[in-house]
Order: C-alpha cells, then sequence, then structure tokens
C-alpha cells in the first residue's frame, strides 16, 4: 500500500462531502456474508494450517472488541493479508476487517474477491477526496481497518520510513469526531524466509494500542509527525524481537 495521503492533503471541512459517483464506487466494497464466513473457515482451518510450519502469535489481548480500530503491520509478504484475519480477525475478536488496497488489486477475479471482503480502494497517484471520506467515514463506523504504514513489501525485516496517511486519518478522524477513542495497533509481522513457502514458521506480535486523542492537540501536521515518530518505534520494537526470534530460526536450519 503505498503513500496515499500527502502533507497537500485537504483540510478536515473539506472531507465534509462525497460525490454521489463515489458513492456507488464504495458501496461495491461489502461484506458478503457468505464468502466472508467461507473464507474465514478455509483459511482459518485448511490454508494457513497447511501451508505455514509454526504459527506463534502474541498479544492478542491488545485488539480491542468494539470502536474504531486501526492495524498498522509491517508488510513483508502478499500472506500477510491473509494472516492478519487469521490472528486478529472474527475467530479472534469477532471483528472483520476492512483492508486500504491499491487500484490495481481491484480489478478482475481478484478485485471482486477484495470488495466483497470489504476491501476498498485508493488510487495512489491521485488520491480522491472521495476516498479519505470513505476511509473516515469507516473509522467513525466504528470498523477495524487495516492500513501497511511503510507502503511497500520489505523483506529484510527491517522498518522502513513510515508513510504519513495512517496517522493523518486518525487525527482527522478523531478532530471531526471528536471522543471516538481512535486506536492504531502496531503489528510486527515476520516470516523464517523471505519468500515464503510451504512449511515456513511465522511470527505475529500485536503491539499495545496506540491512543490517537493523546495527540490530537496542536498542530495537525506536528501531531501527524510525532504519532509517526511512535508508531515506528513500536514497530521497530517488535521487528528487533522478530529479528532475534528469525536469527534463531535460521540458526537452526541444517545446512543443505
Amino acid at each position: 500500500m503505498k503513500e496515499f495521503y500527502s502533507a497537500s492533503t485537504k483540510s478536515p471541512s473539506q472531507l465534509t462531502n462525497i460525490s454521489e459517483t463515489s458513492k456507488v464506487i464504495f458501496s461495491r466494497s461489502r461484506f458478503s456474508p457468505w464468502l466472508t464466513s467461507l473464507a474465514y473457515c478455509l483459511g482459518h482451518n485448511v490454508v494457513i494450517p497447511m501451508f505455514f510450519g509454526n504459527i506463534d502469535i502474541s498479544g492478542q489481548e491488545n485488539i480491542p472488541t468494539t470502536g474504531p480500530v486501526i492495524l498498522a503491520p509491517t508488510h513483508r509478504s502478499r500472506w500477510d493479508s491473509l494472516l492478519l484475519p487469521y490472528a486478529t480477525g472474527r475467530y479472534v475478536s469477532g471483528r472483520d476487517m476492512r483492508f486500504m488496497v491499491t487500484m490495481n488489486e481491484c480489478q478482475g477475479i481478484q478485485g471482486w474477491l477484495v470488495l466483497r471482503m470489504g476491501g476498498f480502494p485508493v488510487d495512489t497517484q491521485k488520491p480522491a477526496i472521495a476516498t479519505l471520506r470513505h476511509t473516515v467515514d469507516l473509522i467513525v463506523q466504528g470498523e477495524m481497518l487495516v492500513i501497511y504504514p511503510e507502503g511497500d513489501i520489505f523483506r529484510d525485516g527491517k522498518v522502513y520510513p513510515l508513510k504519513s496517511g495512517v496517522a493523518r486519518l486518525a487525527l482527522n478522524a478523531e478532530h471531526l469526531h471528536p471522543g471516538l477513542e481512535i486506536k492504531i495497533i502496531p503489528v510486527g509481522i515476520n516470516y523464517s524466509q523471505p519468500y515464503p513457502n510451504w512449511g515456513t514458521d511465522v511470527n505475529i506480535q500485536i503491539g499495545q494500542p496506540i491512543q490517537v486523542k493523546d495527540y490530537i492537540q496542536g498542530c495537525l501536521k506536528q501531531n501527524a509527525k510525532y504519532l509517526t515518530a511512535d508508531l515506528t518505534n513500536r514497530l521497530q520494537q517488535l521487528s528487533h524481537q522478530e529479528s532475534e526470534i528469525t536469527s534463531h530460526a535460521f540458526a537452526e536450519m541444517p545446512n543443505s
């Protein structure tokens, strides 16, 4: 997920309107009850357990069961978007999640599935106000969103500079609707191999929530920097723990 919310983003007051055309576009993003239930059942009981080796998950108690939440995970593989529901979704928290994805991921059969699993698109080159407004609406409705703050996939285990979009969206939503109590939850995902294949071990660490309301006073732009810096520190701490586990896993692998 690339940067979609630059420093030139419109002010909160400019996020209050959404066109009828945009409403039609985003109405395609919805949960299909039968498809979502089937996907969770197959993913949780068949695909994930059969494909991966040891799956170590910690911090699930940090996932709120109600209220607006933004999951901010590291991005290491396309498998991340299947493992997140496995580690934090309806079988754990009783909640489904809304993934922000690129326009390219909403094409063809894949797009049909993504939209009916609650995903919604953003044009990373020309992010529309309608997209930002739709995202804020989901936050206000108390949904659990997933936004990858690094943007692209990085396979070396390091945390790369975060985009400011997560912080700006959360701060705008809290500013427009005081008392939302939005939480941002850092999630560290790590694999025992850079390109996961059959039998790869996975380590998922869910950090403690960051309270957005603690950053709401003062200048929005500056507060977004503070919030992004704190989120970066949290992810780095999780990644440091992950790297030790990964190094140990590689050390234990026999020579081929």
